[in-house]
């Protein structure tokens, strides 16, 4: 876990999703390659090759983006996928039943960081998918709120959609929000935290749910 610039006295808590709260790296992965699959059939490329070629697009784009990581949906804009395109493929494809299941301990973990925070969720998956996975682990209910790729039409990072969640939690806090009130947690620094970060909110880089199971020691 690595802390940046927590705010003095923070009220939100924006969690990503995926690799944040849960740690299944099969599933994490297959979320990436089951786009790439489907991509590559639709074109009638070989799913080799398909891979090969957004692994070097990957590598292309941080070398010019001073070693930035980009999302699989902006990046697949430049294939000429649209974000629109993406929601539908991440709709049909992703089942987050087959790969997690009921988490007890991060249940009783946000359970204590409800009491203190408004919490929320940003991912780069639709909402619908999204929702489905929360429910998997057993966490829904703490999550009314999720701000997805079809919030907003885009994908992290955006500052759309962090301001898409602050306004979530002004209307739900029935409050003014700052940024400097909030506290990204992600699992990828240039995707989750890196914007926040430059707009004035904390961050917290984590490894998956067992260290989201930590937080309630840490702010």
């Amino acid at each position: 876990m690595q802390i940046y610039n927590l705010p003095s006295n923070p009220k939100v808590l924006i969690f990503d999703i995926d690799a944040t709260l849960y740690t299944c790296p099969e599933y994490a992965h297959e979320q990436i390659d089951s786009q790439i699959r489907h991509w590559a059939a639709l074109k009638g490329y070989s799913v080799e090759g398909a891979r090969n070629m957004i692994a070097d697009f990957r590598r292309k784009w941080a070398a010019d983006h001073n070693g930035q990581k980009i999302s699989l949906g902006n990046l697949f804009t430049s294939f000429g996928v649209s974000i629109e395109t993406s929601i539908e493929w991440r709709k049909k494809l992703f089942n987050p039943a087959d790969y997690l299941h009921r988490d007890e301990k991060l249940i009783e973990a946000l359970k204590i960081l409800a009491q203190k925070f408004y919490m929320i969720c940003v991912t780069n998956n639709p909402v619908e998918p999204a929702r489905k996975t929360l429910e998997v682990i057993g966490i829904s209910e703490f999550f009314p709120e999720i701000v997805g790729l079809d919030t907003c039409m885009a994908s992290k990072p955006s500052k759309k959609i962090l301001d898409a969640a602050v306004a979530c939690a002004k209307k739900a806090l029935n409050q003014e929000i700052e940024y400097s009130d909030c506290i990204s947690i992600g699992d990828r620094y240039d995707i989750d935290l890196s914007l926040p970060i430059e707009l004035g909110m904390g961050g917290i880089l984590v490894t998956g749910a067992e260290e989201v199971c930590e937080l309630a020691d840490k702010i």
